[in-house]
C-alpha cells in the first residue's frame, strides 16, 4: 500500500498538521494535496461536499502522499463503509460520546473478524493493491471525535476502546456543549483541553484537535500532535481580504469572518 504520513506520525510520536477541505473541488484537493500537508481532511459533515463531490476530491488527493481523510456526517456505518470503499485511509467520526459509541464506530471501520465492515472496497482496492482487505484494519485509522461534555466525561472509556489509535477534539461544539460558546477563550475550556491531552497521553492515543495557524503551536505545546491548521475557504478568503486591502491601500472588512470550524 501507498505510504500513511498520518499513520506514520501517529507510530513514530511527531506532529502531524492538516488542512480541512470544505469546498466541492477535486481541484482544491489536489493543490491542498501537493502543499505538504500529513493529512488533508475532507468534510461531509459540515462542509458543502457530498458523496459524488469526494469521490473526484480523493483522486485529487491521490496525487499526492497525503492522508486521504474523511470526516463523514454521523457514526453510521454505510457511509464510513462507502468512504473507505472510495478510498480514504482515515476517518473521523463525529459526536463519539461514550464508550460503546466508539466500539460502533470502530468495527464499521473495520473488516472482521474484528469488526462488521462489509467487503467491496470498489476503489480502494485498485488504487492500494490486491491485498487491501487483507491489510487494511492495519492501515486505516479510525478516528472518533470528542466534542461534548459527555465525551470528556467518558474519556477512558473512548481511549481504551479496542484499535483506537487517535481521537480528534472539536473545540467549537466542546465549547458550546460546556456552555461557553463558540470560540471560548474561558479558562475551564483549556483545562478541558488539557485533561484530554492527558488521558491520552496516560493511554498513548493520538491527540487531534482543530486550530488556526496562530493556535497551532499553543495545541502542539498541550501535547496536540493532530493539529488541523486551516480550512481551504478560510485560508482563500483571508488572502483574498489582504490582497484587497493591500490594492485599496487600507484594511478591508472581513464579511466571512467568525465562520471558524
Amino acid at each position: 500500500m501507498r505510504p500513511n504520513p498520518l499513520r506514520d506520525a501517529f507510530a513514530n510520536s511527531t506532529p502531524a498538521l492538516g488542512c480541512w477541505l470544505s469546498i466541492p473541488s477535486s481541484v482544491t484537493s489536489e493543490v491542498v494535496g501537493n502543499v505538504g500537508f500529513d493529512y488533508a481532511c475532507i468534510d461531509m459533515q459540515h462542509g458543502l461536499i457530498d458523496y459524488s463531490d469526494m469521490v473526484p476530491m480523493l483522486q485529487g488527493l491521490s496525487m499526492s502522499n497525503v492522508t486521504a481523510t474523511v470526516r463523514v456526517p454521523w457514526n453510521e456505518p454505510g457511509i464510513i463503509g462507502k468512504v473507505l470503499d472510495a478510498g480514504a485511509m482515515a476517518v473521523i467520526v463525529p459526536m463519539v460520546n461514550t464508550g460503546g459509541e466508539c466500539e460502533a464506530a470502530m468495527q464499521r471501520g473495520m473488516y472482521a473478524p474484528r469488526g462488521s465492515r462489509s467487503s467491496g472496497p470498489i476503489r480502494a482496492q485498485p488504487l492500494e493493491g490486491p491485498d487491501y482487505a487483507d491489510v487494511a484494519n492495519d492501515h486505516v485509522l479510525i478516528i472518533p471525535m470528542i466534542e461534548t461534555v459527555e465525551a470528556v466525561e467518558n474519556i477512558d472509556a473512548i481511549l481504551t476502546t479496542d484499535g483506537v489509535q487517535g481521537i480528534y477534539v472539536g473545540p467549537m461544539d466542546l465549547g458550546v456543549s460546556m456552555g461557553l460558546g463558540r470560540g471560548t477563550t474561558d479558562p475551564s475550556f483549556f483545562d478541558a483541553l488539557d485533561h484530554i491531552a492527558e488521558r491520552c497521553a496516560a493511554h498513548g492515543v493520538v491527540a487531534g484537535i482543530h486550530a488556526t495557524p496562530e493556535t497551532t503551536a499553543d495545541r502542539i505545546a498541550r501535547g496536540y500532535t493532530m493539529v488541523t491548521m486551516h480550512t481551504d475557504l478560510a485560508a482563500m478568503r483571508l488572502t483574498l481580504v489582504d490582497t484587497l486591502s493591500l490594492g485599496r491601500g487600507g484594511e478591508v472588512e472581513d464579511a466571512g469572518a467568525g465562520g471558524g470550524y
